[in-house]
C-alpha cells in the first residue's frame, strides 16, 4: 500500500515529454510551453509573460504552432498558432516555434506589426532604449519595413500616476504586466485596464474602496475615470517589468542610457530583508538601483524605498574630509593625522584623566542600527579592547533587559531557523510587534503570495492596510500588553489551533521590548504549540549587530558579558588579557548617563537623534569628548569634537546579515577614498595603542569563524519575564501606538522629493467610541506628553478603544522628537474646539 508521503512525492514528480522545434523534452506536468522551451534554450518572444505573473496571454506575441494528441493518440495540429504562455505542455505534444514553422514566424510578425502601428519611434529619447525588449523583437520577429501610412494615436504625456510614477500612454502594449503585479502581487489595485479597441489604455480609477487618506486625483476631476493616486510601496516595479518605456520613474526620467551605466550587485541598506538590489552609476554618481534577481529572498521585487531612496548618500552635506573643532569653538576641515590624533587625546583622556583630581568616567559607543556586521563587530571590539568597556548599544530604539536574553538565547548564532521559503509555506502566521508592509517589505511579499493558502493573525491595536491585503485576522491588543496577548493564545482558541500545525510561524519585531513579558510568552507560546519562532528587526544592521556582539551584555555569536567562561573564550580569540566583566549601559541610560555628566565621552556612529526619544543632543552637550563617525553632517557634528568620514554603502564592501540569519555580502559598488567604520576604528586604536585587526572584511570573517559557536553554557539564560497588563480606556489621556511608515521622512529617505510625495498622509486613528470621549469636533485632535504635542486629522478606525495611533515619523507627525515618549506611553487627546 502506497504510504500518503510516497503518493505526494510521486506526484511532485510527474512529469510529460513533449518535441519542441525537433528537440525532445521532459518537464514536469503543469508547465507551460514557454517555460519547457527556455529549459531547452529556445528564446520565444513575449512581452505580457512573466515567471511570478499568472499566465494572462495579453499581447500574444508568443504565438506558436502547435499539434497535440487527441483522444485516439493521433497526434493532430490545431487550427492555428496558440499563445506559448497560457498552454501547459502536454504528454506527446509537438510545438514549433517561430525557429521552425514559417506559419509561427508569420503571427509573430503580423502581431508586432499591430504593436508598432501606434507605437511612437521615439527609442533616442525613450528611457528604456538600449534595454527594450519591443526594440530587440521588432528587430527579430518584426518585418522589415512598415506599412502603416496613417496618422498614430497620441495621448497626453506624461500621465502621472503618482509622483514617482509616470505613464506615456502612447507607448504601452496592454501586456496588463503593471497591472497584474498591482493585484495579484503588492495588492495594490490602484491601475488598470480602461475603454475598449483602439482606445484602450492603462490609467488609474476612482472607485470608493480606493478612497484612501488624504490623497486627491491627480491632473483630472475626482468624478473623471483617471482617478486617484497610485498609492503603492511598491509601485517602482513595475517600471522595471514594464516590456516597454511607457512606465517611468521620475527621479531617473531623461538622466541617462542603459550603455551610460556601470552596473553592480549590492543589497538594500533600508530593512532587514537584505533585497538584492543592482546599483547603476555613471561617473561616481548613482543614477537609479533596480531589483536584483534572488529567487531565494526577495525574487525579482524590492520596495519603492529600496529603489528609490538612495540619493542620501550624496548629498550636499557629505563629509569627505576630517573634521575637529578648534579653539574658534567652530570645526575647521583637518588631515587625518591630525583627526587621528585629536581623536586618540580626547579618548585618551576619557579614560586615564588629564592629571587633575577629577575621577575619569570612561567612555561608551553609539553605533546606530543601520551599519554593517563588520563595522558593528568593530565598534563593540573597539569598545571592549581601547575604551575597556561593555557600555556599547546598537539599539537607539526601545528596548530591553528581557530582549537582549531572548537575543542571546534564541537569536544569535542560530543561523537560519526560519527563511523567507517558510514564511511563503507555512499555513499560519502570528505576528507581533511587526508590520511587514511598513516594517518589511519584502516579507509582506512573500506573506501576500500564500494569500488564500495561509492564516495570519496579528497582535495590533488595528488591522493596518497591509493586513488587510494579507487577510489577517486582529487579536486587539494595545502596546504593552502584547504578552498577555500571547498568554491568551491558548487551548481551543482559533489562533492557538492554526499555530499547532506543522510549518506555523510566529513572528515578533524589536517593537515588543516596549512590553514587558512579550518575549517570554512568544517562547513560551512557540513551545506549547510546536511553532518556529523568528525575529525581525526593522533596520538593515540589527541583526548582523547581534551576531557581532554589539550590544551591552553580548559578545560575538550571544555570549553572555557575564559569564566567565563566554569572556575568556572572546579574549583567548582575541589575544587580549580579559574583557570587561559588568554588563554595560543600554543606548537609553548611556544617554541618560551622558546628559547627567556621568560618562566623559562618547563615541557616536550615524544616530540621528531625532529618532531617539531620550533627548540625545542634552547628553552630546553634557559629554567632555564626542566623537561622530558620519557619512553626512548631521546634528550630532554641531556637538562633536572630531568628526571622522566614513563610507555610504555603495562605496564599501561588507555585509547585511538578514533577520533569517542570511550573510547579504556585497562589494564595493563606487570605488572612492571613503573608509568603512570598522577600517577607520582599527587606525583609531592603532593610534591608541591597541591593535584591533579590523581593517579589513575578511580579517573580521576569520576572527568570527575562529569564535565557533557559542555553548549552551555560555549564552543567558532564556527571560522570564511576567507580562504586563494595561488597562487602556476610552478617555482623555489614551495609550500611543505608533510604527515608522515604510516611507516617512526617515534620513535615508532624504533627497528623494518623488519618492516622498509617495508617503501616506499623518493621521491620528481612534476609534468611533475614544473619539466621542475625546470631544472630537472638526477632524482634529492635539495629543501632548509632558515634553511637547502634535496636532493631526483624526481616521475613526475599528481598532481597540483608549488607543491613539499615529506614525512615528511622517510629515507632522515625528513622535520621538516632539512627545519624547515611546509606544505604550501615556498621552493626553484633545478634539479641536
Amino acid at each position: 500500500m502506497t504510504s500518503t508521503a510516497d503518493k505526494a512525492t510521486t506526484e511532485a514528480v510527474e512529469t510529460v515529454t513533449l518535441t519542441i522545434d525537433s528537440r525532445e523534452v521532459t518537464v514536469p506536468k503543469g508547465t507551460l510551453i514557454i517555460r519547457a522551451a527556455e529549459q531547452v534554450g529556445i528564446d520565444i518572444p513575449r512581452f505580457c509573460d512573466h515567471p511570478l505573473l499568472k499566465p494572462a496571454g495579453a499581447c500574444r506575441q508568443c504565438l506558436v504552432d502547435v499539434a497535440a494528441p487527441d483522444r485516439e493518440g493521433n497526434v493532430r495540429p490545431f487550427p492555428k498558432p496558440q499563445a506559448s504562455c497560457t498552454m501547459t505542455a502536454m504528454d506527446g505534444m509537438v510545438v514549433n516555434t517561430q525557429h521552425s514553422s514559417e506559419s509561427a514566424k508569420k503571427a509573430q510578425e503580423g502581431v508586432m506589426e499591430l504593436l508598432l502601428i501606434n507605437h511612437p519611434l521615439d527609442c533616442p529619447v525613450c528611457d528604456k532604449g538600449g534595454e527594450c525588449p519591443l526594440q530587440n523583437q521588432a528587430m527579430s520577429s518584426g518585418r522589415t519595413e512598415t506599412r502603416f501610412i496613417d496618422v498614430k494615436r497620441v495621448f497626453e504625456k506624461p500621465l502621472a500616476l503618482s509622483s514617482e510614477i509616470l505613464l506615456d500612454r502612447e507607448r504601452c502594449v496592454l501586456c496588463q504586466r503593471c497591472t497584474r503585479f498591482s493585484k495579484e502581487i503588492a495588492g495594490d489595485a490602484f491601475i488598470d485596464l480602461q475603454n475598449r479597441g483602439a482606445m484602450q489604455q492603462i490609467g488609474t480609477f476612482n472607485e470608493d474602496v480606493l478612497n484612501f487618506d488624504g490623497y486627491e486625483p491627480i491632473g483630472v476631476a475626482a468624478e473623471d475615470e483617471s482617478g486617484r493616486a497610485f498609492s503603492s510601496y511598491f509601485s517602482g516595479n513595475t517600471v522595471q517589468i514594464c516590456p516597454v518605456g511607457a512606465l517611468t520613474s521620475a527621479s531617473y526620467r531623461f538622466r541617462s542610457r542603459p550603455f551610460d551605466l556601470v552596473s553592480s550587485a549590492g543589497i538594500s541598506e533600508h530593512d532587514s530583508s537584505g533585497a538584492a538590489i543592482r546599483t547603476d552609476h555613471r561617473r561616481g554618481k548613482i543614477l537609479r538601483r533596480l531589483a536584483d534577481n534572488d529567487p531565494v529572498v526577495n525574487e525579482e521585487w524590492v520596495t519603492d524605498k529600496d529603489r528609490f531612496a538612495f540619493t542620501w548618500q550624496n548629498l550636499s552635506d557629505r563629509i569627505t574630509r576630517p573634521l575637529v573643532r578648534g579653539e574658534d569653538g567652530e570645526l575647521h576641515e583637518a588631515s587625518w593625522p591630525e583627526a587621528l590624533a585629536a581623536a586618540a587625546k580626547g579618548l585618551r583622556t576619557a579614560l586615564d584623566g588629564d592629571g587633575e583630581d577629577a575621577t575619569p568616567q570612561g567612555a561608551a559607543v553609539l553605533p546606530g542600527g543601520r551599519v554593517t556586521m563588520e563595522d558593528a563587530y568593530a565598534y563593540q571590539k573597539f569598545a571592549r579592547l581601547v575604551l575597556r568597556t561593555n557600555d556599547v548599544d546598537i539599539r537607539t530604539r526601545v528596548a530591553s533587559d528581557e530582549e537582549q536574553d531572548f537575543l542571546g538565547s534564541s537569536v544569535a548564532g542560530t543561523g537560519m531557523g526560519v527563511t523567507f521559503t517558510d514564511l511563503e509555506k507555512a499555513p499560519a502566521v502570528l505576528l507581533a510587534g511587526f508590520e511587514p508592509e511598513d516594517e518589511g517589505g519584502v516579507v509582506f511579499l512573500r506573506l501576500r503570495k500564500s494569500l488564500g493558502r495561509q492564516r495570519v493573525f496579528t497582535i495590533a491595536p488595528y488591522l493596518s492596510r497591509g493586513a488587510e491585503k494579507l487577510d489577517a485576522t486582529l487579536l486587539a491588543t494595545a502596546p504593552g500588553g502584547e504578552g498577555k496577548a500571547f498568554a491568551a493564545v491558548k487551548g481551543s482558541t482559533d489562533a492557538a489551533e492554526a499555530l499547532k500545525q506543522d510549518g506555523a510561524v510566529i513572528i515578533v519585531g524589536e517593537r515588543l521590548a516596549g512590553a514587558p513579558g512579550a518575549f517570554t510568552q512568544a517562547l513560551a507560546l512557540a513551545k506549547r504549540t510546536g511553532a518556529k519562532l523568528a525575529w525581525i528587526p526593522r533596520r538593515a544592521g540589527e541583526r548582523g549587530a547581534v551576531e557581532a556582539g554589539a550590544l551591552p551584555a553580548l559578545l560575538p555569536g550571544g555570549r553572555s558579558v557575564t559569564e566567565a567562561s563566554a569572556r575568556d573564550a572572546v579574549a583567548q580569540a582575541w589575544g587580549a588579557d580579559a574583557l570587561p566583566e559588568q554588563a554595560g549601559r543600554s543606548a537609553s541610560a548611556i544617554i541618560a548617563d551622558a546628559a547627567a555628566g556621568k560618562i566623559d565621552a562618547l563615541v557616536v556612529g550615524g544616530v540621528t537623534p531625532s529618532d531617539l526619544s531620550d533627548d540625545l543632543t542634552a547628553a552630546l552637550e553634557a559629554t567632555g569628548f564626542v566623537l561622530s563617525l558620519e557619512v553626512r553632517r548631521s546634528e550630532v557634528a554641531d556637538y562633536a569634537d572630531v568628526v571622522l568620514p566614513v563610507a555610504p554603502p555603495s562605496e564599501k564592501s561588507g555585509t547585511f546579515v538578514n533577520w533569517e540569519g542570511r550573510l547579504r555580502g556585497f562589494a564595493t559598488a563606487i570605488k572612492t577614498d571613503a573608509m568603512s567604520d570598522h577600517r577607520v576604528l582599527d587606525i583609531l586604536a592603532r593610534e591608541l595603542g591597541v591593535h584591533l585587526g579590523t581593517g579589513a572584511v575578511a580579517e573580521i570573517s576569520q576572527q568570527l569563524g575562529s569564535l565557533g559557536a557559542a555553548t549552551k553554557a555560555e549564552r543567558p539564560a532564556a527571560p522570564k519575564v511576567d507580562a504586563a497588563k494595561v488597562d487602556a480606556k476610552a478617555g482623555s489621556e489614551l495609550v500611543l501606538a505608533s510604527w515608522h511608515l515604510l516611507v516617512d521622512e526617515g534620513a535615508l529617505q532624504d533627497g528623494e522629493p518623488y519618492l516622498a510625495g509617495t508617503g501616506r498622509t499623518a493621521v491620528a486613528r481612534l476609534s468611533r467610541k475614544t473619539a466621542d470621549a475625546v470631544g472630537l469636533k472638526d477632524g482634529l485632535v492635539t495629543i501632548s506628553s509632558g515634553t511637547g504635542s502634535l496636532e493631526l486629522p483624526v481616521v475613526i478606525t475599528d481598532m481597540i478603544d483608549g488607543v491613539v495611533w499615529v506614525p512615528a515619523k511622517s510629515p507632522g507627525s515625528w513622535v520621538a522628537q516632539e512627545l519624547g515618549v515611546e509606544p505604550g506611553a501615556r498621552v493626553t487627546v484633545k478634539g479641536g474646539v
